[in-house]
């Protein structure tokens, strides 16, 4: 008989069979990987892997999940450095950058990909939505210091639209090769503060 696994053998394996999958996923795209390959990596049976999640697409929304969580938490750092509210804005982006640079694989599972049942994993949506709220509240703190004026999920929106611009448009190696994808999305975000200050 099999043995009876603890939550911590059973958090264990998952952590691992999501990690092998975010590094396949990443190298291959996740419609190349199959649950064969994933149980491989591991060094288990085919079947092992369906005692941990109900198919591909569980671990798919598990990994993002993951990597929601961890970019998020990149985010909430930088804005709880200290400083006031244009310094830890600054933080914020450039945390949002470093992550997305030195992840552009996992950044693109997380933002360029479309999974139709997304609604069906709840936890996946938790992390979307944290990342989604960390990379805007800190706009609620420059509208308190009269930096902004506005609306603070419009406005979080925006300059999460011209960020994520700039960042697909590098990692597309798009730009022109002497434009500095940093110094392009400060001077976007400053372009866009100026044009939202109080009148």
């Amino acid at each position: 008989m099999p043995r009876t696994l603890s939550e911590s053998d059973v958090a264990g394996f998952r952590e691992r069979l999501c990690e092998a999958a975010e590094r396949l996923f990443s190298e291959r795209g996740p419609d190349a990987v199959t649950m064969r390959q994933l149980a491989g990596e591991l060094g288990v049976s085919p079947m092992t892997p369906y005692r941990y999640f109900k198919d591909k697409d569980d671990i798919l929304a598990a990994v993002r999940a993951g990597a929601f969580d961890r970019f998020a938490q990149a985010l909430e750092a930088a804005y709880a450095e200290p400083g006031d509210a244009r310094a830890r804005s600054t933080k914020v982006a450039e945390a949002y950058l470093d992550f997305a640079f030195a992840h552009p694989q996992t950044y693109k599972l997380m933002f360029d990909l479309h999974q139709p049942n997304e609604l069906n994993y709840p936890d996946l949506r938790r992390a979307a939505e944290r990342a989604r709220r960390t990379m805007s509240s800190y706009v609620g703190g420059l509208i308190d210091a009269g930096v902004l004026a506005g609306d603070p999920e419009e406005i979080g929106a925006m300059f999460w639209a011209a960020t994520h611009g700039v960042v697909l448009l590098a990692l597309a190696g798009k730009l022109d090769p002497g434009t500095d994808p940093r110094k392009l999305a400060s001077n976007l975000s400053h372009a866009l503060s100026r044009g939202l200050r109080p009148h």
